[in-house]
């Protein structure tokens, strides 16, 4: 039997549980569909950096049932394997490609990754694509490629205000096992830069300082933790 492609390893806390929906509940209800077989063809998410786009892939292949053949391939943490990391990824059910801007104007392998969509197509698979921007706005070499990813389902991911901000902190604290108060998210918000890879970061630098203390997380005990951060 031939070996599967492996994708990474799916991050533990990268579910659809761990995610604020706020503005974005029609697209987690198509990615839903996606994981379960009910959409096919192509979906394309667009997000800033930090907007979750990571998160919703690594999502939407943990969501997938057993039998569904799925994984998860940043291009970004790929490119040193070349145009090859494509190979026999055409196998799977569900494939969840991210950072694909990585690939845009670079011939071999906008090549590679246009074989991948037209096998996909032909054998019923599904491909999840995400980049900072929409398609249209990627400079493609092939413009046949580049026509079929216009073609898709396209969706942008919109970023949480701060009220939202603090729910999704609050409700990551919660999947991990402990309480966030919302006078300590409004105090992270108000001192670290606002985008969610930031804030998440922090808030698990300050879980594993408070498991290792034992001790809640008070403003006194944060900020004794992060001054001793580099």
């Amino acid at each position: 039997m031939d070996q599967l492609p492996l994708g990474l390893r799916l991050a533990d806390r990268a579910v659809f549980d761990s995610f604020w929906p706020s503005g974005n509940e029609q697209l987690l209800a198509h990615l839903k569909a996606v994981a379960r077989g009910e959409a096919a063809g192509v979906t394309w998410l667009a997000g800033p950096h930090a907007s979750g786009k990571s998160h919703l892939l690594q999502a939407t292949c943990a969501l997938a049932p057993p039998t569904r053949r799925c994984g998860y391939f940043p291009l970004g943490q790929l490119a040193a394997l070349g145009p090859a990391a494509l190979e026999g990824l055409p196998r799977l059910d569900l494939v969840c490609l991210d950072d694909v801007q990585r690939a845009a104007g670079d011939a071999n392998w906008e090549s590679a990754l246009f074989g991948l969509y037209r096998e996909l197509e032909d054998s019923g698979g599904v491909l999840l694509a995400a980049a900072p921007e929409a398609p249209a706005l990627l400079p493609w070499g092939l413009r046949d490629l580049g026509s079929r990813f216009t073609a898709a389902t396209i969706f942008a991911l919109r970023p949480l205000e701060e009220a939202a901000q603090r729910e999704a902190l609050m409700l990551r604290a919660r999947v991990r096992g402990f309480e966030l108060p919302e006078e300590v998210a409004r105090w992270l918000q108000q001192r670290y830069p606002r985008d969610m890879g930031t804030l998440y970061q922090l808030l698990d630098t300050l879980d594993s300082a408070a498991l290792v203390a034992q001790r809640r997380l008070t403003l006194p005990f944060i900020r004794s933790v992060l001054l001793q951060r580099p």
